[in-house]
């Protein structure tokens, strides 16, 4: 570290922030090692592993006029409409029902959600749970809810199904490992934060280098100590 004390100016000398930081590895190390396992802990205890499935329709059948289908180009204004019935408390209640389901609608409505992809007149399905099976489940189940409502209200034939969900192997809120990086690199960047802080906080003059880089003198003689009271000075910075 370098200071200027005559324009109060700190300036920072990478070399040397470099050799502190180096003398420090391995506190930095356990410190970031900390870090990945607070990280690792907090998602294995505090985060409740969520699983998403999504089944696809395809919203134009073979009955659609043509009317309708340049409607749906202009604005995709029938698709909004369709959104909105797969969001109907009748095709929710319906899913709820089928597969007997413990929950409400207001509960059920927060597991899911429904897209439709730019451009596009398929509609996405998907359903949030901590089972993955009964998320897989939900998300058919809506789908074959959302194509039976929408051939009734809209008196057409039945929406074709695009895909169907299977059942996910991996949750999609939690990742343990990019976690765990990400709270090891905190760990060294806090570690390393305090260490540079401390050094430039501390501005004990303990060597002769010290006098000309800091008061820019020249030293012209000097009393020897002990050499344990010497390195407890410089472990001191």
């Amino acid at each position: 570290m370098k200071q200027q004390t005559n324009n109060e100016v700190t300036e920072i000398d990478l070399v040397e922030v470099f050799w502190l930081l180096w003398k420090n590895i391995w506190t930095l190390i356990m410190c970031g090692i900390i870090g990945a396992l607070v990280a690792f802990s907090g998602v294995k205890l505090l985060v409740q592993p969520m699983y998403k499935a999504t089944s696809m329709i395809y919203v134009l059948s073979k009955s659609t006029s043509l009317s309708s289908y340049l409607d749906i180009q202009l604005g995709q204004q029938l698709t909004v409409d369709f959104k909105t019935l797969a969001e109907s408390r009748t095709v929710v209640e319906t899913v709820i029902n089928d597969l007997q389901l413990d929950t409400d609608y207001e509960t059920m409505t927060k597991q899911i959600t429904v897209e439709n992809p730019t451009g596009t007149q398929i509609l996405k399905l998907s359903s949030q749970n901590s089972d993955p099976t009964l998320a897989k489940e939900i998300a058919n189940a809506w789908a074959d809810a959302t194509a039976e409502r929408i051939a009734t209200v809209m008196s057409t034939s039945r929406p074709n199904t695009v895909d169907v969900a299977v059942t996910p192997k991996t949750p999609y809120n939690t990742n343990l490992l990019r976690n765990t990086l990400i709270g090891g690199l905190l760990g060294l960047v806090i570690a390393a934060a305090v260490i540079i802080i401390r050094d430039l906080m501390d501005d004990t003059i303990v060597s002769e280098e010290d006098v000309t880089k800091y008061l820019g003198l020249t030293t012209l003689a000097s009393i020897p100590v002990n050499e344990k009271e010497r390195t407890k000075r410089k472990h001191r910075r």
